[in-house]
């Protein structure tokens, strides 16, 4: 199936999902997240303001205020790459072009996602190799451009958020994919590595 149809499908099989079901979906993902090794090891940790029926992972955030939180920023120049930046619940937000909330440009702590320990990944389908398909923009894929010429990256470690009705049995790799350690969902952690 062609990458548009595909991501097209899985939009609907999220977007179709009733509240009741994406409340649950999100405290089973954050509860899944809290025992993981890798979660609870991140002191600096990104993650995204859900849009699109994409599953919520703030309430990691009501659960754990030790953290540094940073949510991604689009960057101006170069474009369609993301910085991160620091972020506490109550500060200010502005929608960025797509409309999503960021923090606002002036006066933010900025960092660049190698400097992360975890960045949560939003996407539209994954299988359980790590591969993703996010919206088709590649923003994610372009800032972390970089950890493809690394054959082993410590940091961060990249776990992609996801409802489990996102599952394909299969994505093809294409050359700028960056692959990730795993991905949470409802049911808890799928890929190839423990996290």
């Amino acid at each position: 199936m062609p990458s548009s149809r595909l991501r097209r499908a899985l939009r609907n099989a999220r977007q179709a999902l009733t509240r009741s079901e994406q409340r649950d979906h999100a405290r089973r993902l954050a509860r899944h997240l809290t025992k993981s090794v890798r979660f609870r090891r991140a002191r600096r940790v990104a993650l995204y303001w859900p849009a699109d029926g994409e599953i919520d992972p703030r309430l990691l955030i009501d659960r754990d205020r030790g953290r540094q939180w940073f949510l991604p920023v689009l960057r101006r120049y170069p474009r369609k790459t993301l910085f991160f930046a620091r972020w506490r619940p109550g500060e200010p937000l502005v929608p960025n072009r797509f409309g999503i909330p960021e923090p606002k440009r002036q006066g933010c702590r900025r960092r660049m996602a190698l400097s992360l320990d975890l960045i949560l990944v939003p996407l539209v389908g994954f299988d359980d190799e790590g591969q993703r398909l996010g919206m088709g923009g590649g923003f994610y894929d372009r800032t972390l451009a970089r950890l493809r010429r690394c054959r082993h990256w410590r940091r961060p470690c990249l776990i992609g958020a996801a409802h489990a009705c996102q599952r394909v049995t299969r994505l093809r790799s294409r050359p700028w994919d960056v692959r990730l350690a795993a991905v949470m969902t409802e049911e808890g952690p799928r890929g190839r590595d423990r996290i």
